[in-house]
């Protein structure tokens, strides 16, 4: 059976731009980044230790233990060396697999048929030791192996998380291009916003960056509400083990949190969504939801944060003039959010002008393929308008 006390090298992906922020939460659960890559962070770590990684890591979107790795130039060796790999202590004879994979390899043309040879190979030598095969498909709810081949140059993994991390399992309702929430927490994360301040979330949509604010508050593990993982599914796992985690998770969990949390909407449809999402998450308690336009959203006294995500205006045959709602995000913070600090998240620079206001800082970021800017907007009290 896998040892899951043994430890190799586990590379942690993030989505682009993330992983400064990954880094800070590998070190702070008491992890050394070996490598830092722009989608990503590798450390030396057990699978164990990959149970608390899956479950409290914020910005991370997999994380992949390594088996082995070995130089191969060609399909058929590939196929041959995974053929020896003993499958047969990692995967049960009644399971399920998955192959994904990130090749660059001049032998490949299609990433689908790299994942045939490794599952062939798989399911090969457990049939070969066991006389039975696992199922296999793309299904990502049971054991995932992870395939990554560059150059000459082949690791093998286990995906010990399965589904990404950003499905936390409490967005039951949604809108249009809803945020993802490892972005949404990443965003929260560069902010100067610290717990017991107020965060203000005009056009919240979905809700998620004031549910990930709130969660962060609570010190509520991101993955509470997950019940699956890839982890589960290899030969060894120890139940005892994961629920020791998610006890432990439970005692450090903040209740009393100070500071307000406000999200608000133009469109009752996006309110609705967003509570729904915040129920499910446990956390509909802690925010005020309110059906209004941007200059009415209510700004409470104290220090703290205003975030906003307005439309990019950049999806196709999307004639909407948005410059409006740019001028009117600018002149909400100048009248209403003296002391507090802005935040506009968009990709669209051109757009970003019509604020109004002068940046203090810009950080990148990526919403899918999208290049987007954090900008950050110090709101003295001098500029609020008599």
């Amino acid at each position: 059976m896998a040892n899951f006390d043994k430890k190799s090298t586990v590379s942690i992906t993030c989505p682009m731009g993330l992983a400064p922020f990954l880094t800070e939460e590998v070190k702070d659960l008491g992890f050394e980044p070996v490598t830092v890559r722009e989608t990503g962070v590798e450390i030396v770590a057990s699978l164990t230790d990959c149970m608390l990684l899956n479950f409290w890591l914020r910005t991370a979107h997999r994380v992949h233990y390594l088996l082995e790795e070995k130089p191969i130039n060609h399909p058929d060796k590939l196929r041959n060396w995974l053929k020896v790999f003993p499958w047969e202590e990692w995967i049960p004879n009644d399971g399920y697999l998955s192959v994904t994979s990130r090749i660059d390899h001049p032998t490949i043309e299609n990433d689908q048929f790299a994942n045939l040879v490794v599952k062939d190979a798989i399911v090969d030598r457990i049939r070969f030791k066991t006389n039975e095969r696992p199922d296999s498909g793309s299904e990502l709810s049971k054991t995932v192996i992870f395939l990554f081949w560059n150059k000459d140059i082949a690791r093998i993994f286990i995906d010990t998380s399965g589904e990404s991390l950003s499905r936390r399992n409490y967005r039951s309702s949604s809108v249009s291009a809803p945020m993802q929430e490892t972005l949404a927490a990443g965003i929260i994360s560069s902010t100067t916003w610290e717990p017991g301040q107020h965060v203000i979330n005009p056009m919240t949509g979905g809700g998620t960056l004031a549910i990930e604010a709130v969660m962060m508050a609570m010190n509520r593990a991101p993955a509470s509400l997950r019940n699956n993982f890839g982890f589960m599914h290899l030969v060894g796992y120890n139940e005892e083990d994961y629920q020791s985690i998610r006890e432990e998770a439970k005692k450090a969990v903040n209740r009393n949190v100070s500071g307000t949390f406000i999200a608000t909407d133009h469109d009752p449809q996006a309110i609705i969504a967003a509570k729904k999402n915040a129920q499910t998450a446990g956390v509909d308690h802690m925010i005020e939801f309110v059906t209004c336009d941007i200059a009415d959203t209510p700004v409470p006294e104290g220090p703290g944060v205003v975030v906003v995500n307005p439309p990019y205006g950049m999806r196709l045959g999307d004639s909407t003039d948005l410059r409006p709602l740019y001028k009117e995000i600018g002149d909400f913070m100048k009248n209403s959010c003296a002391g507090k600090t802005g935040y506009v998240f968009t990709a669209n620079m051109a757009l970003a002008k019509k604020v109004g206001l002068r940046a203090k800082s810009r950080t990148q970021f990526f919403n899918s393929t999208l290049e987007c800017r954090l900008l950050e907007y110090e709101l003295y009290e001098g500029s609020k308008k008599g």
